[in-house]
């Protein structure tokens, strides 16, 4: 059963939030989640990434297709969206890190994975956001995501999407510093 829901990201400084989540291994089956796209499609968003520093990468979501056939979604994310980005880092199984490239921002993204046991613990921090909306709204959207992730893994039930974005997007909103 997952207990992802429990762990909240953290505001680790202005404009940084953090997020730890205990997942079920090999380090290598973890990487694939977060680098091939058919895998990050099922618990984030399609897209090619060039593996190499100064490497492009792309997310287009789809978040439909993360919910149950009886979800709407809100009307500010129908549709499909897309990011893009640059890989500054690349460790394989155990860092990426890219950016967001994005008129507003100049935000980066980490993944940093390492083994505990047969376990893998993956933290992601999303850094330089410029304000505390953005702030907010990644903070639920990671969240959401990552839970998502946690329940693919683990081969278990999937939980609402929406109902899950909508009910983080209140709780950061509270926890996350005027």
């Amino acid at each position: 059963m997952t207990t992802a829901t429990a762990d909240y990201g953290t505001i680790a400084e202005a404009g940084t939030v953090r997020f730890e989540r205990l997942l079920p291994g090999p380090i290598e089956r973890v990487w694939a989640y977060l680098t091939e796209s058919d895998k990050r499609a099922k618990w984030l968003a399609h897209g090619d990434m060039d593996l190499k520093p100064g490497g492009e990468m792309e997310y287009v979501w789809r978040n439909w297709e993360l919910a149950q056939p009886d979800e709407v979604a809100p009307e500010k994310w129908s549709g499909e969206h897309r990011m893009k980005g640059h890989i500054v880092r690349v460790e394989p199984p155990r860092l990426l890190v890219h950016t967001w490239d994005e008129e507003s921002s100049s935000a980066e993204v980490s993944f940093e994975l390492s083994e505990e046991g047969d376990k893998v613990r993956l933290v992601l921090t999303n850094r330089r956001l410029p304000n505390r909306g953005e702030v907010v709204g990644v903070s639920g959207g990671w969240h959401t995501h990552l839970d998502v992730l946690q329940e693919v893994l683990e081969g278990g039930p999937r939980s609402r999407f929406w109902d899950k974005v909508e009910r983080l997007e209140k709780e950061y909103e509270v926890r996350t510093p005027a």
